[in-house]
């Protein structure tokens, strides 16, 4: 009883500093209230973020801000055409008497202590650098030096620029399922944040708007067990899971779950995603916004809340309908709502 009581003052503590954190970032970013709320669940879910959207809109400025509120040292990398994985692990340079040198990169040197590495405009990288990141993704670990170095407290922030297609590589699957959300970002909608963005300059210079931000806002040495605490504090109902299942049917088979969309052969779209892995990513996800939102169990608003970001990205259509982009599969989400009755 008194361990559980002690768990409970601890997530509520928590719950605090979490949403703290939230609005040191909002000092350096207006606007994007739901963009912070969806970082803060990656990061309490133990996820990697992808923020995607148009140029100059603030993916940089917001994760830069989300790294620096947590604490901790900071790896950046730029993604480039010409990049190689060797890259990420260290470089090279001619020493003073004229003979190469190698040393282990920012990441590598500072890999017990690292909470975010952030890969600026990721699509510009090659396939062989993402398949190095998939690795440092999924496990938290890569081999260099003839040593294994592991990133316990590691999530990994990256940026995706949409517009610009010259130079630019498609993140394979397996990379895409390895980022806990892929998150949109526009400019707000908020007159009086579009205002202060275009005419205050307090918002002109990054490096001194991101002064603002507390630095160390949370522990990020202690975000791992919390991030457990909350999965297993936080309960669902056997109506719950059973509407999660059924929004998973409507996605893999939504001809049979009643799911139309118009003009699409919906018995033919999926050809495949939508795994348990996804599934239970949305679980983890879910289980953090109800935490955020302070109650220890979950409603199917805390699913619908996070659904489109944790799961579209995983789910592969027909190469006919893939031309459109991502919009048909958030479509197909939406629509998966409106045949699944709620609890």
């Amino acid at each position: 009883m008194n361990d559980t009581l002690h768990v409970v003052e601890k997530l509520a503590d928590w719950r605090a500093r979490a949403l703290s954190f939230e609005r040191e970032i909002q000092k350096a970013v207006l606007g994007q209230a739901r963009v912070i709320r969806l970082v803060t669940i990656c990061i309490f879910s133990r996820g990697h973020v992808l923020i995607e959207g148009d140029v100059g809109v603030g993916k940089t400025t917001l994760l830069r801000s989300a790294s620096r509120a947590l604490g901790g040292d900071f790896a950046r990398v730029e993604g480039t055409v010409d990049m190689m994985p060797s890259d990420i692990l260290y470089h090279t340079f001619l020493g003073e008497d004229g003979r190469p040198r190698v040393e282990p990169s920012e990441l590598l040197r500072l890999a017990e202590t690292l909470p975010v590495f952030f890969f600026n405009e990721i699509n510009r990288a090659r396939p062989q650098v993402h398949s190095l990141l998939l690795r440092l993704m999924a496990e938290r670990s890569v081999s260099a030096f003839n040593r294994a170095h592991h990133f316990p407290y590691l999530s990994v922030f990256a940026d995706r620029n949409m517009v610009e297609r010259e130079e630019t590589f498609e993140l394979p699957a397996a990379a895409r399922d390895r980022f806990l959300m892929e998150i949109p970002m526009a400019a707000p909608d908020d007159e009086q944040a579009r205002r202060s963005l275009v005419f205050d300059p307090g918002f002109h210079d990054t490096e001194t708007l991101l002064e603002r931000v507390s630095p160390g806002s949370i522990d990020y040495h202690e975000i791992p067990a919390v991030a457990r605490a909350i999965q297993t504090h936080v309960r669902s109902s056997e109506a719950l899971e059973r509407y999660v299942l059924n929004l998973w049917r409507a996605l893999v088979r939504p001809a049979s779950a009643g799911v139309s969309l118009p003009d699409v052969d919906v018995g033919s779209l999926i050809k495949g995603g939508a795994s348990p892995r996804a599934l239970a990513a949305l679980a983890r996800a879910a289980r953090v916004r109800a935490w955020l939102e302070g109650r220890d169990y979950l409603v199917p608003e805390d699913v619908r809340e996070v659904f489109i970001e944790v799961v579209a990205h995983r789910i592969f259509v027909d190469p006919i309908h893939a031309l459109r982009g991502d919009d048909i599969v958030k479509r197909l989400c939406r629509a998966a709502f409106d045949a699944t009755p709620a609890p």
